[in-house]
């Protein structure tokens, strides 16, 4: 039996998909945030899950372990698009990749051609490229988790991260400066799959098109 697969990553778009998924008809029968499976099956034997790290989930669709999955902007700009094709926008998992810094730290006088800051991030292909557009030096550090601690303990000037509500930063005595850009999920196809089952994958395409435009 022919079947596709799909990468999902738990929490915020494994939730938002929910309803994507009910639209065409599929219901996952585990919940990975209670259920150790990796592989989740579904009602329909020919649909399949697999949970992976959303950082993993592009790469699991270009090499064909998965045939679909869903990433947000962020991951995608960092992995590059060999092997994916990018047919939809879902406007799931919202929020904008940003520049914060500590309240005292004077952004605007540092943000010069010519001039050199320290940035942490774990998007470094992102950050490199949006200081280059502004002809600036920028050291970037790469780190993993608990970005706003890098500017409070010296380690960086600023961070370059995600931010829904900045109630994270303010927490922690940072301030968002610049809005780099608005960030969504988006539906990723392995382009040999799309080939090889698109009577399968075509009209999961279609219904996910449908409710994202609300036809």
């Amino acid at each position: 039996m022919t079947r596709i697969t799909l990468a999902l990553s738990k929490g915020r778009i494994f939730e938002e998909t929910l309803p994507l998924l009910a639209a065409a008809g599929i219901h996952p029968a585990d919940d990975p945030e209670c259920s150790r499976k990796l592989i989740i099956a579904t009602n329909r034997p020919d649909v399949r899950l697999v949970i992976v790290r959303a950082t993993d989930t592009p790469t699991y669709v270009q090499y064909g372990a998965a045939d679909l999955g869903i990433a947000g902007k962020d991951v995608l700009l960092e992995h590059g698009n060999a092997g994916l094709y990018q047919p939809l926008d879902l406007n799931i998992a919202r929020c904008r990749l940003c520049v914060a810094t500590r309240d005292d730290f004077d952004y605007a006088a540092a943000v010069r051609p010519g001039g050199r800051i320290r940035v942490a991030t774990k998007y470094i292909n992102t950050a490199k490229a949006h200081f280059a557009r502004k002809s600036m030096h920028v050291d970037l550090i790469k780190l993993y988790g608990s970005m706003e601690l890098a500017p409070l303990v010296g380690l960086a000037d600023a961070i370059v991260d995600l931010v829904s509500t900045g109630g994270t930063l303010h927490a922690n005595g940072l301030k968002e400066v610049e809005e780099i850009m608005p960030i969504s999920s988006r539906l990723i196809v392995n382009q040999a799959a799309l080939k090889l089952k698109r009577d399968l994958i075509q009209p999961l395409l279609d219904v996910f098109q449908n409710a994202v435009t609300g036809a």
